[in-house]
């Protein structure tokens, strides 16, 4: 098993962007809340952090190749299939299937947390002001944050069975709770 602070090791050393970092720690954090909302015991939540802090780590470096970079190098690493499986699959475009819940989560959570921090950078900056009905609003206007896929988002909410909602709730719930990690 990779540790949390290898993950965060091997994000710095293929990423040097600081929007895309704070990305990853954005997914990261979601992670943590979805893991903590389907009550996944400790030594499994780890995992779940690290698939949400490394799911982009090759994308700055390897943008046409992500995330086979990343995939192949969490197997060299020999790290959890069920890890390596939600990399690989963390967005709909790639075509891998999700196995576990901790995938399907990842893909649900991945497209929100960039929609819900363009919503709090036109809210003042601060996460604190962003509202459930303030991203639902942004999410119909498809000017707004234009790279956001508001499709993957709703496909991610239907596969963890989770409504939509909700599920922004629960993903900007718990960014405004680290949002002094995130700058916001």
């Amino acid at each position: 098993m990779i540790t949390k602070s290898q993950a965060e090791d091997k994000l710095r050393e293929m990423m040097t962007n600081p929007n895309l970092i704070k990305h990853c720690l954005a997914v990261e954090i979601a992670m943590g809340a979805y893991a903590d909302y389907f009550k996944i015991g400790s030594s499994d939540k780890d995992k779940w952090l690290v698939a949400g802090l490394l799911h982009d780590a090759d994308y700055e470096k390897y943008p046409d190749k992500h995330p086979k970079v990343i995939v192949d190098w969490l197997r060299q690493e020999n790290v959890d299939e069920d890890i390596v499986n939600a990399v690989a699959a963390h967005g709909f475009e790639f075509g891998i299937e999700p196995k576990t819940l901790m995938a399907r989560a990842l893909r649900a959570v991945d497209e929100l947390t960039g929609l819900i921090v363009a919503v709090a950078l036109v809210k003042g900056k601060k996460l604190a002001n962003v509202r459930v009905k303030s991203v639902m609003k942004k999410m119909k206007d498809k000017a707004f944050a234009r790279g956001g896929n508001r499709e993957d988002i709703r496909r991610g909410a239907e596969e963890i069975g989770i409504p939509l909602d909700k599920h922004i709730e629960i993903v900007l719930s718990a960014l405004q709770k680290e949002a002094n990690k995130l700058g916001l």
